[in-house]
């Protein structure tokens, strides 16, 4: 698909420009262009072209001797125009991302974290996992095991099929009966409840009984507030991307900020968007990244996002494929539960 404002050739020199400067990180002559790009016109016809694509402000000369890179206006331009052209290639490279979502196992913050930590080696840029706000994690159901006479692992499934657990630490020894008959009773009381919205536990009466209905209680409370985590990795793979010492340290500092980076994430999806470039991030320390997100779902409703943070001369082709990929491969193995 190629914009109505601007012409097929153009069009291709830009994207061919794009696609040099991602691979070689220097600014981009006409005449490398004519020789490795398959543009059928000399160079000088190139030249004339990005003389206009640069008064455009689709591109920039960093140098008054040197080539041309692409500005943040060029970038969306070719994120608009050709992240539709995602190749097999870009796919089949990631083949990984089944394989791992199949093996998958464990507490939904351990698969949070380790789907960041997947994301970040598939492209080597920060990545971004936020999980369901506490609101929309229903309880399905309590167990609590034995681990010794005082200890006990509390088990919450909820209404996805999510498991997590938390180990409760005991004053007195408990029965296997009492913890069946705490575990009914909890199930029974908090089945449907969102996360986010416990109260006390009724007293029974029982003193052994009511301990642990407390305890679970107060485990589960904290549950929520790991529940509301955002796990980042790779934020030091990102900042390789940067030559100047500045423009790394504000970018490390930033993505330590865990609040301004899921805002930034939600941000964007909420303007319909996948991708947000350089000064559309509206963040200057971020001036010289690019954000690439999706949202995952789970049962037909959106519960959470993941995202890559990198510099603005990324694959995009390659990193949109693997966000993709992945949201969805998470979607679909939170819904199976």
């Amino acid at each position: 698909m190629v914009s109505d404002s601007m012409d097929s050739r153009k069009a291709a020199i830009l994207r061919a420009v794009v696609d040099e400067y991602v691979n070689c990180a220097e600014p981009v002559g006409s005449s490398h262009l004519a020789r490795v790009a398959g543009i059928q016109v000399s160079s000088a016809t190139i030249r004339n072209e990005m003389n206009l694509l640069e008064h455009e402000g689709y591109l920039i000369q960093p140098h008054t001797s040197a080539g041309r890179i692409p500005t943040d206006k060029g970038y969306r331009y070719y994120v608009d125009t050709f992240v539709n052209d995602i190749g097999d290639s870009d796919v089949l490279q990631f083949k990984s991302v089944e394989e791992f979502f199949t093996k998958a196992h464990g507490a939904l913050a351990e698969m949070f974290s380790d789907t960041s930590r997947l994301l970040t080696n598939l492209t080597n840029y920060a990545a971004v996992v936020t999980g369901p706000s506490p609101e929309t994690s229903l309880i399905r159901s309590i167990q609590l095991i034995s681990l010794d006479p005082k200890r006990v692992l509390l088990l919450m499934v909820d209404s996805k099929g999510a498991v997590e657990k938390k180990v409760l630490e005991l004053s007195d020894e408990v029965s296997e009966s009492h913890l069946e008959m705490a575990s009914a009773l909890l199930t029974k009381k908090l089945r449907g409840v969102p996360l986010g919205s416990l109260v006390e536990a009724e007293v029974s009466g029982n003193p052994e009984l009511d301990q642990l209905c407390v305890l679970s209680i107060a485990a589960l409370k904290e549950l929520q507030s790991e529940t509301e985590s955002v796990y980042i990795e790779g934020a030091s793979k990102v900042a390789s991307a940067f030559d100047a010492v500045d423009t790394v340290r504000r970018v490390l500092a930033t993505l330590e900020q865990h609040f301004l980076v899921v805002s930034l994430i939600r941000d964007v999806l909420s303007k319909g968007q996948n991708v947000a470039i350089g000064s559309e991030l509206g963040i200057e320390p971020l001036a010289e990244c690019s954000v690439v997100v999706a949202p995952y779902v789970v049962e037909g409703e959106r519960v959470g996002s993941i995202g890559l943070v990198g510099p603005t001369r990324m694959n995009y082709p390659k990193v949109l494929a693997a966000v993709n990929l992945v949201s969805a491969g998470l979607g679909k193995r939170l819904s199976e539960g």
